[in-house]
């Protein structure tokens, strides 16, 4: 015979496994802020989701940037969508190690972007430390999001948001932004 104690440790392990399913769904279809069309999952931005198996639920996030205003609103909007997801107990944890990089986007997330209008960003910077520092406007490898070319001018490094630059496409006059690479 087994004990009533044993036996319920099997249950709770399934139904801890299937509340962790549950929330990393919920909390991967969390919709971007500033880029509506892009979940977390597509940006990259969620990075891990547990669950107890008693209602509560813990999310790590990771910001764009260390200063990102939006991470207030993506803490929310992740902690709403797991309470409508039936969770009692939500917690959103700020994860910086690693750091974000635009090369977290996923492929589905690179598609929308350009579908939107929005050049998506090549290979991050890579090297061996720091990030070098530069006064001077990146050379950037990207294409017009309209007609394809990779002829473009850089119109603004300032685009709506700290993370995009305005561009015009010199073959189809187009303005455009560009998602920086971080």
């Amino acid at each position: 015979m087994v004990s009533t104690e044993r036996a319920g440790a099997p249950a709770q392990a399934d139904r801890a496994a299937s509340d962790r399913r549950r929330a990393r769904q919920a909390a991967a279809a969390v919709t971007d802020p500033e880029l509506p069309m892009l979940t977390l999952a597509d940006l990259g931005i969620l990075r891990e989701v547990d669950a107890d198996g008693d209602g509560g639920a813990i999310v790590w996030i990771t910001p764009t940037y260390s200063g990102c205003p939006a991470i207030g609103a993506i803490r929310a909007d992740v902690d709403r969508a797991l309470r409508e997801s039936g969770f009692d107990s939500v917690e959103v944890r700020t994860l910086l190690d690693p750091p974000w990089s635009t090369d977290r986007i996923t492929e589905r997330g690179r598609r929308l972007l350009a579908e939107h209008g929005i050049s998506p960003p090549g290979p991050a910077p890579r090297g061996d430390g720091p990030v070098p520092l530069s006064l001077t406007p990146r050379r950037r490898a990207l294409h017009c999001p309209r007609c394809g070319s990779d002829s473009a001018e850089l119109t603004s490094e300032f685009g709506s948001t700290a993370c995009k630059a305005l561009y015009r496409c010199t073959a189809c006059a187009e303005p455009f932004e560009h998602m920086k690479e971080i």
